[in-house]
């Protein structure tokens, strides 16, 4: 007499489970790419302050009744990332039927006039808008010679990003000369001759003391040899 192997009945039994289970999987996949059971009902835009929310949901681009699995995020971010002043945009599907859109706006942190208004510039020295001049705590570019426009920027950019918070919340205006001549003019008329945009940690450390002394004019382009006049 031959008896059946239990490994054999055992493997055909896993088999027959496999199969009902891509089965099933395939199933759920098919209803929830073609029907309503995922589709977008609600579009949820965070991180606004300065863009129009109405601006950036003519971007998305999101038809009435699509599946969640179906929307391509990563467009919808490249779209709405074309507003200029979006600095970055995270587009997250929040199921069953949510999409989150996160917005991250570019902030002035620089601005220079020209008679059609104020050109404003971010942290990473882009310009993004062009409008009234923003409030008295962004400071002023001003440039001389042929040093101007994106160089200039760029230039009295780096020097910002630098400097202490208490000395950056002082600034005025920015003087940009060249890349080896900046100068910061504070808001309670003193001065401070920044010089390059190169050892800017040595100079942050040295710049405050040297602040708390009499005088008008402070130049810290040497930290290694600071002054004060």
């Amino acid at each position: 007499m031959r008896l059946p192997m239990p490994a054999a009945r055992g493997w055909r039994g896993y088999r027959l489970w496999t199969v009902v289970g891509l089965l099933v999987v395939t199933v759920l996949v098919v209803l929830a790419w073609f029907t309503p059971v995922l589709s977008v009902r609600t579009v949820r835009v965070d991180g606004l302050a300065a863009v129009p929310e109405q601006e950036v949901r003519g971007r998305l681009e999101i038809p009435d009744g699509r599946s969640m699995l179906r929307i391509d995020t990563t467009a919808i971010a490249r779209r709405v990332a074309q507003i200029p002043k979006v600095r970055s945009v995270r587009v997250q599907r929040k199921f069953p039927s949510t999409v989150l859109v996160t917005v991250v706006e570019r902030t002035p942190v620089l601005y220079f006039e020209t008679p059609d208004g104020a050109h404003l510039i971010d942290a990473e020295s882009v310009e993004f808008a062009i409008e009234a001049a923003p409030p008295v705590a962004v400071p002023k570019l001003l440039t001389e010679g042929s040093f101007t426009g994106p160089a200039a920027a760029r230039a009295a950019v780096d020097v910002l990003v630098t400097l202490p918070p208490a000395l950056s919340v002082q600034v005025g205006e920015v003087v940009a000369r060249s890349n080896s001549d900046v100068s910061l003019n504070l808001r309670d008329g003193r001065k401070v001759v920044w010089g390059g945009t190169g050892d800017g940690e040595r100079k942050a450390a040295v710049v405050l003391p040297l602040l708390t002394r009499e005088g008008t004019v402070f130049d810290v382009s040497s930290p290694n040899l600071v002054t004060v006049k």
